[in-house]
């Protein structure tokens, strides 16, 4: 491809050359008025002259057209996945491709993004394209999707392109869906408090009336707690307890409209935290003694504990001359605490207490019912556990796991781990229990006993029962057979971990999650399901594992430290997985929960119009009415910049018309011999002219 054109290269500035020609043309008009001989070859001579200074000059140039380039996006994100719109988005890509291909200067650039799994992502893939392209040389961009893409550009990003885009939408008109959307929901609860959770059902399956309510199922933790008939299309708040400590997973679940586009969005997975507002401790202690304190230092030492604590100095039996108004001591408030406030602690210690008609029996039993009820006693054992004057000849004896011999041991010894210690969470890796013996000081006292129900976790001389644990209805009891562990608070012979071990022991009473002896957490982490089981049984059945899909499979735990077993596994599939281990359960999710991308997978095109409107493109329905095996799809046209690019049935590409310089010629009209002869001519013509 050729073309020519003539430019001027002025050997001196324009206003020179301009001046020159308006002294020319003077000169011309005055020799016509005054009828000068040789007036015409004067003035070819000056107007060749100032062509000589204006250097005119003849350019060739050879070149060729470039092509331009228009880009199809094919958005594949999960929700293209539903009802046939990847099959129909690859089809209708495949047509396009066809028919651009019958223009020779258009390159067609196919792209798939959108699968990101942070929502419909599909402009940064479009946009590093675009950057590789001159922006005179893009036709257009065809976007096939079903319209629900989270990062359409702003105001500022869409005046970036100038071409124009279109969307072919892959999805109908007049799809349904039921979803449930989280509104608000705390992150973190008191235990035992109700939380609020807001959300709503949204379902447009209903062309005209009222939708039927929707069954909404609650799961806390992989066990359902509730079943409700709940309105749809409106704002719900449903309180909800926290039960524990630590992470509750919180699954909400409403049943499958017939027809609607998927059920992926008809659950919700919160992950509220658990905390205590405060741990209420009563510390009952029978009598002053030298691990009194230890007790009391180590319960206040602990901010999130409000410890009531009462030591009884002087039991009824005990008489002296001094007048009732001369003592300094707070008589005990046994109703208030025994019977009106007895609930309102998590946990009772009994200290060294011995029966000498300070608790009635019947208050005793109502400590027994407490426990029954879902109430914690810890028991610090002291020399009157042996006797008549025993808590054990008290109805606590119905929830005691020990039943004492009469016997009070006092030798030198180092407390035990047992093996089945050695795998529950309270002694486990207690530290300094995991060398033969254990690296910590000796107590001298050990109150004999039988245990009759719950674990022996810790043993005396002779494999004596030490620390019992017991379950007692919904409660749960710990009986510590010595008052001798202050030692290890004082540092006796190096100590102990003492602190640990009330720490461990208070959790525990409290059904703290980390310290259930037999439990089943799931975990996901980079694509793989981490299984943990805890138990006290040397081996545990396979877990059974159900994944977002439905399918079902095994898989066999081994045992990574006493007490322990895991499995880990590869996470195929996106969603919740839901693991079951006897009579236990739990759940876990794997890539986003709640994902972003199936808030709404309704087909749309109100997210893309902004854009198309300002580039001046169109959108145009794949198949608008239902599902058909073929598409609409509009003709496209190559137009000139300034056109209007969409009409019924069509859509229109700018044509760039950039080309490739492959080579010039550049040729001066007046320079050279040629000019200087022409000039010469020209002057002598004149001279000879004017000489007759």
């Amino acid at each position: 491809m050729s073309d020519f054109n003539i430019t001027l290269a002025p050997l001196f500035p324009p206003y020179i050359i301009l001046a020159l020609a308006l002294f020319a043309a003077a000169v011309f008009v005055l020799g016509w008025r005054w009828k000068m001989h040789g007036r015409g070859l004067r003035a070819l001579a000056m107007l060749a002259f100032i062509a000589a200074l204006a250097n005119p000059v003849v350019t060739r140039r050879q070149s060729e057209p470039l092509s331009d380039f228009a880009f199809i996006v094919i958005d594949v994100s999960p929700s293209q996945q539903l009802r046939g719109r990847l099959e129909r988005s690859e089809q209708a890509a495949r047509r396009l491709e066809a028919q651009l291909a019958s223009y020779p200067d258009l390159e067609i650039r196919i792209i798939r993004a959108g699968n990101t799994g942070a929502g419909t992502l599909i402009f940064p893939a479009l946009e590093s394209a675009l950057a590789k392209v001159p922006p005179e040389r893009v036709a257009g961009v065809i976007l096939i999707t079903d319209g629900q893409v989270h990062d359409v550009p702003g105001a500022g990003g869409q005046r970036e392109f100038t071409s124009p885009v279109h969307a072919l939408i892959s999805g109908q008109r007049r799809e349904f869906d039921r979803r449930l959307v989280i509104r608000r929901a705390p992150r973190f609860g008191l235990i035992g408090k109700d939380i609020n959770l807001v959300f709503s059902i949204d379902d447009n399956s209903q062309r005209s009336g009222k939708p039927p309510p929707a069954k909404v199922s609650i799961w806390v933790n992989g066990k359902k707690t509730m079943t409700r008939l709940l309105a749809v299309n409106t704002w719900i708040t449903l309180p909800l307890k926290i039960r524990h400590r630590g992470e509750n997973i919180i699954e909400i679940v409403t049943d499958e409209v017939p027809g609607e586009l998927t059920k992926a969005n008809n659950r919700a997975v919160l992950a509220i935290t658990g905390i205590r507002e405060r741990l209420r401790v009563l510390l009952v202690s029978g009598a002053p003694h030298a691990g009194e304190r230890t007790w009391r230092r180590l319960l206040k030492s602990d901010p999130m504990v409000d410890l009531v604590h009462f030591t009884i100095l002087r039991p009824p039996e005990k008489q002296d001359s001094t007048p009732i108004g001369e003592l300094s001591l707070i008589a005990f408030p046994v109703r208030e605490l025994f019977v009106e406030k007895l609930k309102a602690f998590d946990l009772v210690i009994f200290d060294r207490y011995q029966r000498r008609n300070v608790l009635p029996l019947v208050y005793l039993e109502n400590v027994a019912e407490y426990v029954r009820g879902g109430g914690a006693i810890l028991v610090a054992a002291g020399p009157a556990f042996a006797t008549p004057f025993s808590l054990y000849r008290t109805p606590l004896s119905a929830i005691l796991p020990g039943i004492p011999g009469g016997k009070v041991l006092e030798s030198p010894y180092v407390p035990q781990i047992t093996p089945l210690g050695k795998r529950h969470p309270v002694t486990r890796a207690l530290p300094g229990g995991d060398t033969v013996p254990p690296g910590w000081g000796r107590w001298f006292r050990l109150i004999e006993a039988k245990a009759v129900k719950g674990n022996t976790l810790m043993s005396g001389p002779d494999k004596r029962p030490l620390l019992l644990l017991s379950r007692e209805q919904k409660g749960r009891v710990a009986l510590l057979l010595s008052d001798h562990a202050w030692l290890w608070t004082r540092g006796y012979e190096g100590g102990g971990p003492q602190a640990e071990l009330l720490r461990r022991l208070a959790h525990w009473l409290m059904k703290e999650p980390d310290l259930e002896e037999e439990a089943l957490k799931a975990s996901s982490r980079e694509g793989k399901i981490i299984i943990e089981r805890r138990s006290l049984k040397d081996n545990v059945p396979e877990a059974m594992i159900t994944s977002p899909s439905g399918k079902t499979s095994q898989t066999a735990l081994r045992e990574f430290a006493p007490g322990i077993f895991k499995s880990i596994i590869a996470a195929r599939e996106t969603g919740f997985y839901r693991i079951a281990n006897g009579d236990l359960s739990a759940i876990t999710a794997t890539g986003q929960t709640n994902a972003r991308e199936f808030k709404d997978v309704r087909a749309t095109q109100k997210r893309l119009s902004p854009l198309i409107k300002v580039t001046g493109g169109a959108i145009n329905w794949l198949a608008p009415e239902d599902a058909k095996a073929t598409i609409t799809l509009p003709a496209i046209r190559l137009l000139k910049p300034g056109r209007i690019m969409h009409g019924p049935g069509w859509i229109g590409l700018k044509r760039g018309g950039a080309v490739k310089l492959l080579g010039q010629t550049r040729l001066p009209l007046f320079s050279g011999l040629l000019a200087i002869a022409l000039l010469l001519g020209l002057s002598a013509a004149t001279w000879r002219r004017e000489s007759y």
